[in-house]
């Protein structure tokens, strides 16, 4: 019990009373709602909108606006949310994380928030952790929402970007983080307000609210482009690696995730290279090749961290199991990964956009979540996300059995044990289900029951197109399942088997297309006979199957329910338990235990020598368990360092992120200025007047009289921001007695102003106007985009800074300030000198910066996006130098990342590209 706890009493039990008090109202409702027609029912809708526009609160509306979601779900989809139900709707609705047991309807209970906030026209998200669960519940649920005429859209990979726009604008939008977090960076990449997809952030309610803001927040999404080109180096760099052995040539620190060579290694790599000092920054390129390249070859496993499909690389969600298609790792790890595994080695990418999920998610106006195991994170979602977490008390008494787990020395052991026990639970008949951490667990179990004869299905990467199938059959007589982590399946395990599921494959079988079961599984109301038809089928194949099932779920009962088996703890505690929940749903019986060896990662970096030791005085046998109370305390803390690991890594991404957060509202608040087509020319002389200013205080610091002031310097200044400005050659006594610095700002002020009403009668007022949005809007991407890189190079050094005794993240936000006020000096600079130089011919269409793809930064990258820049024309603005260039030179041109054509060795940006620009500036060119 914590100390607050002993003061207070039991808080979670508070909040419950509390709840239960709003959740008494929406029960008190029942009677007199259900009364109502479907019409009338219907009704409550707009009536709901209209009380809200004469100023009443949701919470006034919220016990009736409930009572009609619920009635609207009975005659939907048959399912009326009871009480607890109620109370988790309640919880998530006040922007907290609603605690609720595996298979406690969260999917239902999702449905009377949505519905409730949804009735402000601003729109709800429902944030799923992959596709499937995202369709099948727009699907499932959306039935309930239409019935009561709200919209329904679902944001998947794949749609087109007119579907894209229309699920955003319904009431109700379903879809995955990435999905959401990609489309925000990419609104903020567009050049036309009609491009943008996303509305404003309003409410969101995110399912497996762990898994998501939790375990997937500690690596950012990322929107890349194409960057530098492979060579050939990935592959000699893979080639070199192979000829090292371990502790000789490189040594590995599991623990930190880390390999780097020794000087041994570092003398062969410069024997290999041909190199005099593999360290020297020339070498570089060569270095951080060989560096991921041993990554590739000895930390990245294949079957675990990835899988080779069709010739291609496909990562594994280490979250899920699942297959991330589309997906790259970033920094050359996935070149270094597809040379290991010779398949074609696909071009890098560079960086256009990024944000943290942390900082994504912290923009909605109300953040909720819903999850069967968060009250262990709850100190990080009320740190970083300011939720705290209310957990909900089952419908039925919880009756599983979680046994102590039996502990082996060795893992061949250990596994030969599980493969004893499965055989020994399946000849009772009792279901079972083995959890494992990877696909090459998975199949090495699976030939295990093969060698014995035991009939089973594997549930991982590989299955993944039959994972309804296998879930939904988990629980049938005599089954047995191994499956990768079991978070986010998004099916029930139904003791005896799921009727539902077979009445629809019987269904598809008899030639059923995807809309009639749909229909046939709802309960909305048709006068087509072929739809009434399909129902009635769908009726008479559900009553069939539901009556074999309850037999067979009687029997399974009386058996012990399912058998859950884990094959090695997980290094969070929440993964665990989700694993154990799959048992002892809705008052059903069931048994979990965890076997665990000492070779086990966790154990084995965690656990400690003195474990080993210990163990090592008892002489056992591989395969005979050790019971001691000692080694399963042992293993509880071991997961809470990781658990502790784990979150100091969050909360540094989100230190640094918000350092970039800060200059990315300013910089995106400047692109929404030029989407929502706002007259900028204030603005633009606004960026004048700075320019000036500039000019005349560096021409005026060294001296107070102006006989003294540097004429030259300041006139030199000016001609750079048009060669329109004719500098005064000389000034007269009696106007330089009378002349003060602010005297000489408002003349150049006027000046300019002209200048600029001159340039404006050229082209045309109209024309101006759209072509300063232009001009502003590439500036600024140009040169955000730039700093993006400047500041992911910033970073990767900055980190040592901690051994000066300089704490790392001040020194990048002090530094990263620096930075962005250098480029927003920039973008001025540049914006006005564009604005002043444009001529008739100049023209106004805005084009996408780049070809463009979103990533998870060391994590995938996604390459769904076709966006591609359109040629440019002489006298438009620069595009990035990886892309064609907008004005004509004298020279061939030299890529930002290619050598230095001077022979200096160092890339061409880090050389001569500045001096060469604004040579080129000088010229009339730019």
């Amino acid at each position: 019990m914590s100390l607050m706890e002993k003061i207070f009493g039991d808080l979670n039990k508070k909040e419950i009373r509390k709840i239960e008090k709003i959740a008494a109202k929406v029960e008190a409702f029942d009677n007199e709602i259900s009364a109502l027609s479907d019409e009338e029912l219907k009704a409550k809708t707009p009536y709901f909108k209209e009380r809200l526009k004469n100023g009443e609160t949701l919470d006034d509306i919220l016990p009736e606006a409930f009572a009609v979601a619920r009635e609207g779900a009975y005659r939907s989809v048959g399912m009326k949310p009871f009480h607890v139900q109620i109370l988790g709707g309640i919880v998530l609705h006040q922007g907290r994380i609603a605690e609720m047991k595996t298979g406690e309807g969260k999917t239902l209970v999702a449905t009377l928030p949505v519905y409730l906030n949804a009735l402000e026209g601003k729109g709800v998200h429902v944030i799923t952790v992959n596709d499937y669960l995202a369709k099948r519940d727009s699907e499932w649920m959306g039935k309930v929402y239409t019935f009561l005429g709200l919209t329904v859209g679902c944001v998947i990979h794949g749609i087109s970007e007119e579907e894209r726009k229309a699920a955003y604008r319904a009431d109700v939008t379903y879809g995955t983080n990435n999905e959401f977090g990609f489309d925000y960076l990419r609104d903020n990449m567009v050049t036309y307000k009609e491009e943008l997809t996303q509305r404003e952030l309003h409410y969101a309610i995110v399912d497996e609210v762990d898994s998501i803001l939790i375990d997937e927040a500690r690596t950012p999404l990322i929107i890349s482009g194409e960057g530098t080109k492979s060579t050939d180096l990935y592959r000699r760099a893979d080639d070199f690696v192979r000829t090292l052995t371990e502790k000789d040539d490189y040594e590995i620190e599991e623990k930190d995730d880390q390999i780097a060579l020794t000087d041994a290694g570092v003398a062969k790599a410069e024997d290999y290279f041909d190199l005099e000092n593999f360290a020297d920054p020339e070498n570089m390129e060569i270095n951080h090749n060989v560096q991921e390249a041993l990554r590739a070859e000895y930390m990245m496993k294949r079957d675990k961290d990835y899988i080779v499909k069709d010739g291609e690389i496909v990562i594994v969600d280490e979250f899920t199991g699942r297959l991330m298609y589309g997906r790259r790792y970033s920094n050359g790890l996935h070149q270094a990964i597809e040379a290991k595994e010779h398949v074609l080695v696909r071009s890098e990418s560079k960086t256009l956009a990024t944000i943290t999920l942390q900082n994504y998610f912290r923009m909605y106006d109300k953040l909720a979540g819903m999850t069967g195991t968060a009250k262990t994170e709850e100190d990080e979602f009320r740190d970083i996300y300011n939720m705290d977490v209310v957990v909900v008390p089952t419908n039925k008494p919880v009756i599983r059995k979680d046994l102590q787990d039996s502990v082996y020395q060795t893992e061949k052991g250990k596994f030969k044990a599980i493969a004893k026990r499965v055989e020994e639970v399946h000849k009772t008949g009792q279901p079972v289900l083995v959890g494992t951490i990877s696909i090459e667990k998975s199949e090495l179990i699976s030939d295990m029951l093969d060698k014995k004869g035991i009939p089973h299905n594997v549930l991982n990467a590989k299955q993944h197109e039959r994972e309804a199938e296998i879930v939904a059959q988990a629980g049938r007589k005599g089954a047995v399942t191994i499956a990768t982590n079991m978070a986010g399946r998004g099916t029930d395990i139904l003791l005896g088997g799921n009727p539902d599921f077979d009445a629809r494959k019987e269904m598809r079988k008899n030639g059923f297309t995807d809309e009639q079961i749909n229909f046939a599984t709802g309960f909305t109301k048709s006068d087509d006979p072929e739809m009434v038809k399909a129902r009635d089928t769908y009726n008479e194949y559900k009553a069939k199957f539901k009556e074999e099932h309850d037999k067979e779920h009687d029997e399974v009962v009386k058996l012990g329910g399912l058998c859950i088996i884990g094959t090695e703890r997980h290094e969070s505690r929440r993964i665990d338990n989700q694993l154990r929940g799959r048992a002892g749903r809705q008052g059903d019986p069931g048994t979990t235990q965890f076997f665990i060896s000492l070779e086990d990662d966790l154990m084995r970096l965690f656990g400690g020598e003195r474990m080993q030791k210990f163990v090592d005085r008892m002489g056992l046998e591989e395969d005979e368990p050790i019971e001691a109370g000692m080694l399963t305390k042992s293993i509880e803390s071991a997961q809470k360092k990781v658990e502790g690991r784990n979150f100091g890594i969050r909360k540094y991404v989100l230190q640094y992120d918000n350092v970039m957060n800060k200059q990315r509202e300013i910089i995106y608040s400047e692109r929404r200025r030029v989407l929502f087509g706002e007259d900028l020319r204030e603005y633009i002389m606004g960026m004048t007047h700075t320019l000036i200013d500039n000019a005349v205080e560096q021409a005026v610091v060294a001296s107070k009289y102006p006989e003294e002031w540097d004429f030259a310097a300041m006139n030199k200044a000016l001609r750079r921001i048009t060669p329109m400005y004719v500098p005064k050659e000389e000034y007269s006594t009696d106007e330089l007695v009378q002349m003060t610095e602010d005297s000489l700002k408002e003349d150049l002020y006027d000046e300019f102003e002209k200048l600029y009403e001159k340039k404006e009668e050229e082209i045309g007022k109209e024309q101006m106007r759209e072509v300063e949005r232009m001009i502003l809007l590439r500036v600024v991407d140009n040169l955000w985009m730039d700093h993006i890189d400047a500041m992911d190079q910033l970073r990767e050094g900055i980190g040592l800074r901690a051994l000066g005794q300089q704490d790392p993240v001040a020194a990048y936000a002090k530094e990263g300030f620096d930075m962005f006020d250098a480029m927003i000096g920039e973008i001025t600079a540049e914006t006005v000198t564009y604005c002043y130089s444009v001529t008739i011919e100049t023209r106004s269409e805005r084009h996408a910066l780049a070809e463009i793809s979103g990533e998870r930064k060391d994590e995938y990258v996604d390459d769904r996006s076709d966006l591609q820049g359109a040629p440019n024309e002489e006298n438009q603005i620069p595009e990035r130098e990886n892309k064609p260039v907008t004005y004509k030179r004298k020279r061939p041109k030299v890529g930002r990342n290619d050598p230095c054509p001077c022979g200096s060795g160092k890339k061409y940006k880090n050389c001569c590209m500045k001096k060469d620009l604004e040579e080129e500036r000088r010229n009339g060119h730019a």
